[in-house]
């Protein structure tokens, strides 16, 4: 059994809801990456997602943009990613980590090379934004066989025939974008997340967690009443850039465990 069904079995055996910060892997200092990954756990995250850095993002609003530029400039590449997992492996075996990103990191390393070292890493799932589900079989299967679950975004516009191909390829969980926007955008709409979620659940026989606009632990509480897991990550990316350095693993677990709290109050 993977990390990550796992994960959701034992969250939904206690009736609670899931927890997935983002973060940007390498920024804002790319020796503090897995610090900041473990100040994630200390704080409460189920599942924590890892953005690779890349240069031209078409789903990430300009915080995360920005983050990814600061990475950039500073060196960091899918290896150095996957070092960070592997290093954070050495003290954690438990939590899944999920490498979020673009096709072109690992188009250039191969996907059978990606797998391999993403396994050898101890990478537990894949969401490759710009993989579309239909031309994506031969990825999903390669990741499926190495251990790995491929994870693929659904949104507001998808079709009932999308929906269902995603539930053909897919394993783990599926993201689902809360609105027809970038990340970090604000008009988040619970009322129209929880008339899709039906739609989603009825094609794909997985958890569903919900992104895009989550910002407090309002917010997050309002979405995990609909939904199985919440993906946080504009805000916690600006909190590392507007903390004190030494000041920012401690301010990373209080502000995860705010919304953990915030979670098991929607338990149920």
């Amino acid at each position: 059994m993977s990390r990550i069904k796992h994960t959701f079995d034992a969250l939904a055996a206690q009736r609670k809801k899931g927890l997935i910060p983002f973060m940007t892997a390498g920024d804002p200092d790319p020796q503090r990456t897995v610090e900041f990954m473990h100040a994630l756990v200390a704080g409460g995250a189920d599942v924590i997602e890892l953005g690779v850095p890349f240069s031209d993002p078409m789903a990430d609003g300009p915080v995360i943009q920005q983050s990814s530029e600061r990475a950039l400039a500073k060196g960091v590449t899918l290896r150095h990613v996957l070092e960070d997992v592997k290093r954070f492996r050495e003290r954690n075996d438990t939590t899944p980590v999920v490498l979020m990103g673009y096709a072109n990191p690992i188009e250039r390393m191969g996907a059978d090379a990606f797998a391999a070292a993403a396994k050898a890493a101890g990478v537990d799932g894949v969401l490759v934004v710009d993989y579309p589900p239909e031309e994506s079989a031969g990825f999903a299967e390669k990741m499926k066989s190495s251990g790995i679950d491929p994870i693929f975004l659904l949104a507001p516009t998808s079709t009932d025939e999308r929906i269902a191909e995603v539930g053909r390829v897919a394993s783990g969980y599926v993201y689902y974008v809360s609105l027809k926007g970038v990340t970090g955008a604000a008009h988040l709409d619970v009322s129209s997340i929880a008339s899709k979620i039906p739609a989603i659940k009825s094609r794909v026989p997985l958890p569903v967690g919900v992104g895009f606009g989550i910002r407090d632990a309002g917010s997050a509480r309002a979405v995990a009443e609909v939904a199985d897991a919440v993906v946080i990550g504009s805000r916690i990316v600006q909190l590392l850039e507007q903390t004190a350095p030494a000041e920012a693993a401690d301010a990373l677990t209080r502000f995860i465990a705010e919304i953990r709290a915030a979670l098991d109050g929607a338990a149920g």
